[in-house]
């Protein structure tokens, strides 16, 4: 259909709907699952968040799916017919991931749904990868069937769990489903997609209203609900339509190898993480804490932080298979690049502690230089480092407690007059013991004895004790005085008894 059919307006007016649709039903919706104790529990499996949370994402995405049929039709558009089957297939799988967050589902169960899913859009909704683009030396590489079914089942089933992979951290998902989304929007309004510019706005707006209550801002210092598994393969097959959609056909809006770069952090992620457990002779689908978004969490950066960084290295590498496009790349050399994005990505990955280290150092010494410190709101801090002693210190105790220690390093900007115009700092220092460092209130005194006898030898840095925190002490009480919020490698895991904390100071 030509985009002359549609006003942009009305785009508008239907992200508006969407938007405010998803962030009513999702409000209804938790407050029912809440009543009925369907949550997501804390401190459950490999599960970091601390509070019981709704799990209700999808709610407020198939509302917008359903708004999207309504708008086809308000529009004077012809639904399409295969559209039925998006729909039958995302209520299938809402339905699937609804009951897995409810009950937990073998993944072999999973994954046979999945398939059933991948098949019935493949036969039903006419929805195949028959080609991989001008691969061939500038020639299309076709698929035979038996081939194209199996690509894209395998592709179908991938997004969907790429997508529930990387939904581990507050506004994550969400964000980068987001990003995704906002650069499919780009290719299919020059494209003049009617069609998918009417699905991708709804979706956009369902997941902005999702967003509302699943983003760290002002004072939610913790998402009210969650995606779910019903939220994230609702999403991850959505995407996977649309990438088939667009990239299929007699006149699609991009090149099949345009696609992966769309889909780049929840793909190089993926990948990375079934290549490394299998490395390990783990399963594929064995949990683990060493996704990307764990990597800066042990480096110390904070939940927003890490969501915003992200979200934008996500829409950066997007843009960039977007400029490939439009400057017409040649398909080879775009999907060579992205395999050279993913070695390095890869290689990162399997060397997570040398990879933390590096984190570590870069986030302390750029806020330093930067003045992203914040202002020490409460105590009494003798530290009076300026920014070179800062990175100094900083980078002697990185090295000495090394990426295995659970610990946060926090610089503050020093308040007092200064006779000159150069920033002072002081430093803190937080060791976090799990429920597993349990040990009596001697074995505990020791341990601290040793720790500063330990950085006496370094040059002089002495660790000035702040005190004890218990397990009912919430991180927030000491941490609401930054700007940045709390550090969810720490707001949300269990706590042991004791979290050591010390200010850092010298000799001089």
């Amino acid at each position: 259909m030509s985009m002359a059919a549609i006003d942009i307006s009305k785009l508008f007016l239907l992200f508006i709907v969407c938007t405010v649709s998803s962030a009513i039903i999702i409000h209804f919706a938790a407050n029912l699952v809440k009543f009925f104790r369907l949550v997501d529990r804390a401190g459950e499996g490999h599960k970091l968040h601390d509070i019981n949370t709704p799990f209700v994402g999808g709610v407020g995405l198939l509302t917008t799916l359903a708004i999207a049929f309504i708008a086809m039709d308000f529009l004077n558009f012809q639904i399409p017919d295969n559209w039925y089957i998006l729909g039958i297939c995302s209520v299938i799988l809402f339905v699937t991931g609804f009951i897995d967050d409810t009950i937990r589902l073998s993944y072999k169960l999973r994954l046979l749904i999945q398939s059933a899913v991948a098949f019935i859009m493949i036969f039903n909704g006419d929805m195949i990868v028959n080609s991989l683009g001008n691969l061939l030396w500038f020639e299309p590489l076709e698929l035979h069937w038996i081939i194209a079914v199996i690509f894209t089942t395998f592709a179908v089933i991938g997004s969907i769990n790429a997508v529930n992979m990387i939904d581990g951290m507050d506004g994550l998902s969400g964000s980068v489903s987001l990003a995704s989304l906002s650069l499919m929007f780009v290719v299919v309004l020059i494209a003049s997609d009617s069609n998918n510019l009417i699905l991708i706005t709804a979706l956009s707006g369902g997941l902005v209203g999702f967003l509302y209550y699943n983003l760290r801002y002002s004072s939610k210092r913790s998402a009210r609900v969650f995606l779910g598994d019903n939220g994230s393969m609702l999403i991850g097959f959505i995407f996977a339509w649309l990438f088939i959609d667009i990239s299929q056909g007699t006149n699609p809006a991009v090149t099949p190898v345009t696609v992966v770069w769309f889909f780049a952090i929840p793909l190089l992620d993926t990948l990375s993480v079934i290549l490394r457990r299998l490395s390990l002779g783990q399963s594929p689908f064995h949990p683990d804490h060493l996704h990307l978004h764990h990597l800066f969490l042990r480096s110390g950066f904070f939940v927003t932080e890490i969501t915003s960084i992200i979200a934008f290295l996500h829409i950066f590498i997007g843009l960039i298979g977007l400029a490939g496009l439009y400057l017409k790349v040649n398909e080879n050399l775009m999907l060579l690049s992205f395999i050279l994005v993913f070695i390095i990505y890869l290689y990162l990955t399997l060397h997570p502690f040398r990879f933390i280290s590096k984190l570590r150092c870069f986030r302390i010494a750029l806020k330093a230089r930067l003045g992203l410190a914040p202002a020490a709101s409460y105590g009494t801090f003798c530290g009076y480092f300026n920014t070179n002693e800062t990175e100094s210190l900083t980078k002697i105790v990185n090295e000495e407690l090394g990426p295995n220690t659970n610990f946060s390093i926090r610089i503050f900007e020093q308040t007092i007059a200064r006779s000159n115009s150069e920033k002072y700092f002081a430093i803190t220092l937080n060791i976090w013991l799990t429920k597993n460092d349990c040990i009596s209130e001697e074995q505990f005194k020791q341990q601290i004895l040793l720790l500063q006898n330990r950085f006496e030898k370094k040059q002089g840095i002495q660790l000035r004790r702040l005190g004890a925190r218990n397990k009912d002490s919430d991180l927030r009480v000491y941490t609401s005085g930054s700007p940045f919020g709390e550090s969810q490698e720490v707001s949300r895991r269990s706590l042991g008894p004791q979290a050591l904390a010390f200010e850092i100071t010298t000799k001089k």
